[in-house]
């Protein structure tokens, strides 16, 4: 049943990371106010926190089944340690932070999207691979 579950929500990362790639190059005005919206509340940023931790917990729980399993562990646990350190930050300056980062991105959407939409689609890759192997 872990297992089951950690499938779903690496494979629903890869999908999000994909679609905000697509969002990226399409609607960057979009993503911009989407990515905006982390932080922005305290729920929000221990609904973030959760989120990470769930995703880093999936990976690493799937690493040994996909085809890359070192790529995803390392992945995983920087997830995981990342988010213990932001755990300890309070959630304005995690915003203050996030404004920032997201208004000096903006002239790199382009980019942005390229790289959100190539590791959504090698997460889902090396995912399906590894199963059907």
């Amino acid at each position: 049943m872990i297992q089951l579950a950690a499938f779903a929500i690496v494979l629903l990362t890869g999908l999000y990371f994909a679609f905000l790639g697509i969002t990226a190059l399409a609607r960057p005005k979009l993503a911009s106010e989407f990515l905006l919206g982390f932080a922005s509340t305290p729920i929000k940023h221990y609904s973030e926190l959760l989120v990470r931790l769930l995703v880093g917990a999936s990976f690493v729980a799937l690493a040994q089944s996909v085809l890359y399993p070192l790529l995803f562990q390392i992945f995983g646990w920087v997830l995981i340690g990342t988010t213990f350190i932001m755990l300890f930050l309070p959630w304005k300056t995690h915003s203050r932070i996030a404004q920032s980062s997201v208004h000096k991105a903006g002239a790199y959407l382009p980019v942005i999207g390229v790289a959100s939409l190539f590791f959504g689609g090698f997460v889902i890759f090396a995912l399906l691979r590894g199963y059907a192997a």
